[in-house]
């Protein structure tokens, strides 16, 4: 004679908890997606804010407001300025969300190692940095816009024009993230001063951000040079977007550069973030 099973509640809700699956990678790679998206909006939006603007505005004002007053630029000036800055305020503010954090977090807090602990894989982490870049670069965008068209007045920009701006947004701002993600995680944090002495400045003057890359015909070597800057399709992207009028590059060779470099930036970067998750 067999004894009756005795069941409760407890015993029931330790058998529903046994059979719950664990969450899936894609599920809490969403998650510390929206979370990371979340602080920006709210922790960090003020000192977000003013990171991004306070250099790109400064250098717009003194070229445009300043250097046009004087009578040292064309009056065509401005309409390549400001998607010029636009683009700079995208790539920095997705690089600068990535690089400085990772190097933090790599360093004496060992930060890191929390993310290490998600059920996911190690790359993933990686590209969900990168993402949550290319959404910073995105608000900067949103931010720098109306800003730039404050400073200077007077350009004509073209709004229709602006889901293809954002595409291009979108991808220069993966770019960025991306090179935050190799300068984060192949650099000491003792050397990111120096490192940012030495890339910000050809970054910012290599990316065609004050000239459109066509008015280089007459420095085929510069031409060159600025070509290897994913920055320069993203500011001739900007640019062929919403002041078409401007001479730029064409769309079409834009968007497949800025696509192969933001796979090359990326691979990279997963490199070295994997490299310094194991050591």
């Amino acid at each position: 004679m067999t004894s009756p099973t005795l069941t409760t509640p407890g015993v029931r809700a330790v058998a529903r908890g046994a059979r719950r699956t664990p969450p899936s990678p894609l599920r809490v790679l969403l998650a510390v997606l929206a979370r990371d998206i979340k602080v920006t909006f709210t922790k960090d939006f003020g000192s977000f804010v003013v990171q991004i603007a306070a250099q790109p505005l400064l250098m717009l004002f003194i070229f445009a407001k300043v250097l046009g007053a004087l009578g040292f630029t064309s009056d065509g000036l401005n309409d390549v300025l400001v998607p010029g800055t636009v683009s700079y305020s995208v790539f920095l503010a997705a690089m600068q969300a990535v690089s400085l954090p990772l190097v933090v977090e790599f360093g004496y807090t060992r930060e890191i190692e929390d993310r290490l602990m998600a059920p996911v894989r190690t790359s993933l982490i990686a590209v969900e940095k990168v993402a949550v870049a290319a959404v910073r670069g995105l608000i900067a965008m949103v931010l720098m816009f109306p800003a730039g068209e404050l400073v200077v007045g007077g350009v004509e920009l073209h709004w229709s024009g602006l889901p293809l701006a954002v595409l291009v947004g979108f991808l220069g701002g993966w770019a960025g993230g991306a090179v935050g993600l190799i300068i984060g995680t192949f650099l000491p944090a003792n050397k990111v001063n120096i490192m940012y002495a030495l890339i910000l400045a050809p970054l910012l003057f290599t990316g065609c951000s004050q000239y459109p890359w066509p008015s280089l015909a007459r420095l085929p070597w510069f031409q060159v040079v600025t070509a290897l800057n994913p920055m320069t399709y993203s500011s001739e992207g900007i640019r062929a977007a919403v002041v078409p009028q401007v001479p730029h590059l064409s769309v079409l060779v834009c968007l497949p550069a800025l696509v192969g470099f933001c796979v090359l930036l990326t691979a990279i970067g997963i490199r070295g973030f994997r490299r310094r998750a194991m050591s």
